[in-house]
């Protein structure tokens, strides 16, 4: 083989090499960041239609799709009532030691939350707790008295939630 050969072989293989995967890239489509719950991101929309959605254009990085792989539950770990056949129960002692387990719990946490009530009521004061040095802004004082009656109300439904728990189980 001559030079000339040669030459034009080795220009032939590398643009074998080179042209597919130039060809094998689709076109390059403008992703767009759509708003909402949840956020979409999408590059199936026309310029158009992602203008009247209030969608933006992406620049820069492209975005990279990871499916997220199901966890088998490993040894050891209690199988969800769900994926147990409907056959399988569980034993009538082990069940009532989960639910004295369970009332124990739930007690103790009734407990410590009464006394954090008593102790957020006693503080509020009826409505007129007392005014700290840096509350010579009324507002202030006004707002300070406002967020303590609603978390005194959140800690009232917390507690009658631990209470409704505590009927179900069983005595």
């Amino acid at each position: 083989m001559n030079r000339a050969t040669v030459k034009c072989l080795w220009a032939l293989s590398l643009a074998a090499c080179i042209a597919p995967p130039a060809l094998a890239q689709p076109e390059a489509r403008p992703v767009y960041r759509c708003p909402g719950n949840p956020v979409l991101y999408t590059d199936a929309l026309s310029a158009r239609e992602a203008r009247d959605k209030g969608c933006r254009t992406l620049e820069g990085a492209p975005i990279t799709v990871v499916q997220a792989i199901k966890p088998r539950p490993s040894t050891g770990t209690p199988v969800p009532a769900a994926a147990r056949p409907a056959d399988q129960r569980v034993d009538p002692t082990e069940q009532r030691a989960r639910d004295t387990d369970a009332r124990r719990i739930l007690e103790a946490e009734l407990q410590r939350e009464d006394e954090r009530l008593a102790q957020m009521q006693k503080e509020f004061n009826d409505g007129e707790p007392e005014r700290l040095g840096d509350e010579r802004n009324y507002q202030k004082y006004l707002d300070r008295v406002a967020e303590m009656r609603a978390a005194i109300q959140r800690k009232e439904g917390d507690i009658a939630a631990i209470k409704r728990e505590l009927s179900k189980l069983p005595q």
